[in-house]
């Protein structure tokens, strides 16, 4: 399928049912992969719009995860290493560019232990970006999966307002409360007691006014990347910050990835 995005280029968008990644690109031969990894209960829909922000040789792989969507019928999964196994192994199939990671809350975990496996595996990482979420061995576990529907759905409301009027609707709540269950299980049971520092550079970023994540959060992630290898900034916004955000952080993003790094916005301060 391809769609006109607003800088006029064609993106072709593929989506094959069982497979990991909903896949935009412009070029057939990328320079650099970037890997988008959504928040609990979350789809590939909160990357939809990257593709027109991003230059034509950066391709954008959204991952997908199962239970939802197209991958409905899977069941869901509540063991993060599985999942970042399953990824890790499926993104053989995209290795012969470099790959960077871009994590959304949950997604930011996922990430992480994503990037893990593919430098242990050799595979070239250009930078792990994380989003919203405090790094594994400062993140506080909430124990949601076994609340009731209206307690899930109140706290998701509590950290902003995106996509949060499908639990409104009584059909696509069923559908929608069995994946962010599973996911909010995932994080209770993802608990590394000696998380390991990665060897590519760590970019976390947060909304400024999220009320799950605060400034300590965010610059945790510090102490699990290389020597200088660490940058954070924020953008106004809640914990979905990156809708309303999306031009900016995307084009700090591709400052980072560009092939003389540059970051296109002033970094706040702690």
């Amino acid at each position: 399928m391809t769609s006109i995005h607003a800088t006029g280029g064609p993106v072709r968008t593929a989506a094959v049912p069982g497979e990991w990644f909903r896949v935009h690109r412009r070029e057939d031969e990328p320079r650099l992969r970037l890997v988008c990894f959504p928040h609990a209960g979350g789809t590939t829909h909160l990357f939809h719009g990257w593709p027109a922000h991003l230059p034509p040789d950066i391709e954008l792989l959204a991952v997908r995860y199962p239970g939802r969507h197209d991958r409905l019928v899977e069941p869901c999964m509540t063991d993060m290493a599985a999942l970042a196994t399953a990824v890790a192994d499926a993104l053989r199939a995209y290795d012969d560019r470099p790959l960077a990671l871009f994590g959304h809350s949950m997604g930011a975990s996922a990430a992480y232990e994503v990037a893990l496996r593919l430098q242990a595996r050799g595979t070239a990482v250009e930078r792990l970006f994380v989003s919203a979420h405090a790094s594994p061995h400062r993140a506080r576990r909430r124990l949601l999966s076994h609340c009731d529907d209206a307690t899930l759905i109140a706290e998701v409301r509590r950290l902003g307002e995106y996509g949060s009027e499908a639990y409104d609707i009584p059909e696509l709540r069923e559908l929608l409360l069995p994946a962010l269950r599973a996911d909010f299980r995932m994080l209770e049971n993802y608990r590394p007691s000696r998380p390991t520092a990665v060897r590519v550079p760590i970019t976390a970023y947060a909304g400024e006014s999220d009320p799950g994540v605060c400034v300590e959060d965010v610059h945790s992630w510090a102490v699990l990347a290389p020597p200088g290898g660490f940058a954070w900034r924020t953008f106004p916004g809640d914990h979905f910050y990156l809708a309303s955000e999306e031009a900016s952080v995307v084009a700090d993003v591709v400052g980072l990835l560009s092939p003389h790094p540059v970051r296109l916005e002033h970094r706040s301060s702690p």
